[in-house]
């Protein structure tokens, strides 16, 4: 089964998606796997030390921890969030993450219609 708006990942198959990226020393290493006009979702490995500094978005995201550990800022707000968690980073919210110990994660974008 395929679809053009899916990329790299493969539709109608179980998949496991921390294994679809690997960790790289003092990187982050990202993998977009779908992306149409309703969002995207992207797999990242971060290693310890790295991380994504303060920034907004002008849609919702949605993290989900696939392995690892990671520190998660969303406002004033500070989470320690690991394996089978999932964080909302709320649109037009500042956001920030940081790995203490290295971890996978999945990123999906929302977007509003007409974004």
């Amino acid at each position: 089964m395929t679809n053009e708006n899916l990329g790299n990942l493969p539709g109608g198959e179980a998949v496991n998606l921390a294994n679809m990226v690997d960790y790289s020393p003092h990187s982050i290493v990202s993998r977009e796997i779908v992306k149409n006009n309703s969002g995207s979702m992207t797999i990242f490995a971060f290693d310890a030390g790295q991380g994504l500094s303060e920034h907004t978005a002008p849609f919702d995201a949605v993290v989900q921890i696939l392995d690892g550990e990671a520190d998660i800022s969303v406002g004033e707000n500070t989470v320690t969030a690991t394996e089978g968690e999932t964080v909302l980073m709320p649109a037009n919210i500042p956001h920030a993450l940081h790995a203490k110990k290295r971890f996978k994660m999945q990123l999906i974008m929302i977007k509003e219609k007409g974004q």
